[in-house]
């Protein structure tokens, strides 16, 4: 055998120990890696393999009182993408640039956006969601390794603009935004579920990786107050009265005076919830995409906001219910009380003079109200003081907030007693300098349908469960007892007066008892008057039995801008479809039944009345009217002089010539 040179036993030995220190660094990293960093690349392979997609939970559906479906959720899909893995398939540009343009055919997305998507840094993102089936079919022909089409569920609003400020929307990610969407969230919502499994690169399953499935608990449903077909009334009625009177809004509040159950709450214009983030009509969605951002969230906010709770209007005239509620409760009035009234008032202790729309002459409370007259009301207010009238504004609920289950409700504006005086006293009587909501006036005047008690308004009902099974209720809350009994009676007896006799013809319906108050006033826009108006009506029906309150107010009508020509008809219409449908039928006297039939009407006598009662008045009997000589703009006046003359029996639909001076 050969022997080894010394060279070569050197070179050995250098080999060897190079050998030997390779090892031992190996050893060092090896260490380094399974010790030292073994606990961070451990989750950096778990998370490498675990899939973990998102299972949303359903969202809880709402409904009428009576089970109507008004919003639900629908099973659709949603394209998640693994962009780490995408780039091991499609590892050029011009790949994922033709994935990302076949994609965006079938979502009609731009591909820049999509691609971004497949490119960015994050372990899962989320493409799309509210997918059709047919839609989801088309990506998975594609068969592409680190997409992922899973279900999922979108918000439905099967009656598209319906109730739209009350349900309001949800967000692109499903969560309440507004309405009862946005005030049970909570309860609609549900909790979402998880499923995690072990993959390769490719999202294939693992042979023996780990799975684990945590299905979604689906949300509650929520079960309104409100009846569809009501709603559907009120919605009817707002509509036509937008087009006859061109007004900027119109709201209409039901509520059922017995429990404070809302039974319609509907506002013109409204929104689709399903486009919640569009407004209705291509010439508005046009000015809204000339908008900058911050206008058009400013714009999407006001469109989203319910004015019945979060509004406040100066209630004008249908305040003095509340006014002469105070002092028949007071002791300082009666029914029968007698006033005389001589077109103004001088308010005592001071020389400002205060005017009436009317010249109405020796009058009962009950003939006051129905006049509306101005100079009646400052004498209540008057008469009770202000510590008094103050005490009855708190109890019929006017300086607090009703406490309904919506979101953004306002409080009332009203002057601090401790700095007002007679003046301001004065003009809070008849509905001046004072602003409320619609919803605390309708709480307010409903309590003289439920013998003097003022109730908690109630928007829900109960929450159920997937099962139909109740979970929680929401019972009725009495407030107080803010009226006795015979003052609430009393209060009836005057609102059917102005109906029946007075300026709220425009809502009388034959066979049926009805009661309610017009009123007309200034609109305050940035602090100033100019020139529109807040016009409406409060009625309850039928008075032998109340039923309901209903509230139109309309805002800023064009024209003709009293509440008797503008907002009492639109009550009107709603109530005459909502009895029958209440099973509430008519009751005809010899008198209601020979009237008609008659082709012929008595003309009434609207001398020294207001132009916006008597035109109610007229209304009521099926009258026209004319003013003379023509007037160039809309002022009430007092009428001096009528043609033909009262108790002359002409045709219904015949012209009564009112004169002004």
């Amino acid at each position: 055998m050969a022997r080894v040179s010394g060279t070569n036993k050197k070179r050995i030995l250098y080999a060897f120990m190079i050998i030997c220190i390779l090892i031992i660094a190996l050893c060092f990293r090896l260490a380094w890696v399974q010790i030292v960093r073994g606990e961070e690349y451990t989750e950096k392979a778990v998370a490498q393999q675990t899939s973990d997609i998102p299972i949303e939970a359903k969202r809880g559906s709402i409904t009428d009182r009576n089970g109507k479906v008004l919003a639900s959720s629908a099973t659709c899909y949603a394209l998640w993408v693994y962009p780490e893995e995408l780039k091991k398939t499609y590892k050029s540009d011009a790949k994922l640039d033709n994935l990302a343009s076949k994609l965006a055919v079938i979502l009609d997305e731009k591909s820049s956006t999509i691609k971004k998507d497949l490119t960015a840094d994050q372990l899962l993102v989320r493409i799309a969601k509210g997918l059709e089936k047919n839609t989801a079919d088309k990506i998975r022909k594609l068969d592409v390794y680190g997409l992922s089409v899973v279900e999922d569920t979108k918000r439905f609003y099967p009656m598209g603009n319906f109730a739209s400020q009350l349900l309001g929307s949800v967000n692109d990610d499903g969560e309440g935004r507004t309405g009862i969407e946005g005030q049970f969230d909570e309860y609609l919502s549900g909790i979402a579920g998880r499923w995690i499994k072990n993959t390769d690169l490719q999202g294939n399953d693992i042979s023996y990786g780990h799975e684990k499935y945590y299905g979604a608990e689906d949300g509650l449903n929520v079960v309104l107050t409100i009846d569809e077909i009501l709603q559907h009334y009120a919605e009817n009625a707002i509509a036509k009265g937008m087009k006859k009177t061109d007004a900027k809004r119109i709201m209409c509040l039901v509520m059922d005076v017995k429990t404070g159950d809302i039974l319609a709450m509907a506002t013109n214009p409204g929104f689709d919830p399903n486009e919640a983030a569009l407004p209705v009509g291509k010439a508005a969605r046009a000015a809204y995409k000339e908008l900058s951002t911050k206008k058009q969230t400013e714009y999407l906010s006001q469109m989203w906001r319910n004015p019945i709770v979060s509004d406040v209007y100066e209630p004008g005239s249908t305040f003095k219910l509340i006014t002469t509620a105070s002092a028949l409760e007071s002791d300082v009035t009666s029914l029968n009380s007698s006033y005389y009234c001589n077109g103004s008032y001088k308010v005592p202790g001071t020389d400002v003079v205060l005017h009436c729309l009317g010249n109405h002459g020796s009058q009962t409370l009950k003939e006051a109200v129905g006049n509306s007259c101005n100079p009646v009301q400052m004498q209540l207010g008057v008469a009770m003081g202000i510590e008094k009238y103050y005490d009855y504004l708190n109890m019929f609920g006017i300086t607090q907030q009703t406490g309904i289950d919506l979101q953004a409700e306002s409080s009332a504006i009203v002057q601090d007693k401790d700095i007002i005086g007679r003046v301001e006293l004065c003009t809070m009587s008849y509905g001046q300098g004072i602003a409320v909501t619609p919803i605390q006036l309708a709480s307010a005047v409903a309590s003289f349908g439920n013998d003097g008690i003022l109730m908690k308004p109630r928007i829900v009902k109960k929450l159920t469960n997937s099962k139909g099974e109740t979970v929680k209720t929401f019972d009725t809350e009495a407030v107080r007892k803010v009226v006795s009994s015979k003052t609430a009676s009393d209060m009836r007896k005057i609102m059917e007066y102005v109906v029946s006799e007075g300026g709220g013809g425009s809502a009388k319906i034959a066979g049926y008892r009805i009661g309610g108050k017009t009123g007309t006033a200034d609109k305050a826009e940035n602090g100033e008057y100019k020139g529109n108006t807040y016009s409406s009506f409060i009625g309850m029906a039928p008075m032998d039995d109340p039923k309901f309150v209903c509230l139109v107010v309309v805002d800023s009508p064009q024209g003709m801008h009293y509440g008797s020509l503008t907002a009492a008809p639109i009550a009107k219409e709603f109530m005459e479809n909502a009895l029958p449908y209440m099973n509430i039928s008519p009751s005809y006297s010899k008198s209601d039944s020979a009237e008609m039939k008659s082709k012929y009407a008595y003309v009434p006598n609207v001398t020294k009345k207001s132009l916006s009662d008597a035109i109610g008045i007229l209304s009521g009997c099926g009258l026209e009217y004319e003013i003379v000589p023509e007037q160039s703009g809309n002022e009430d006046f007092t009428v001096v002089d009528q043609y033909p003359k009262k108790g002359k029996k002409i045709e219904k639909g015949g012209t009564v010539y009112l004169y002004r001076e």
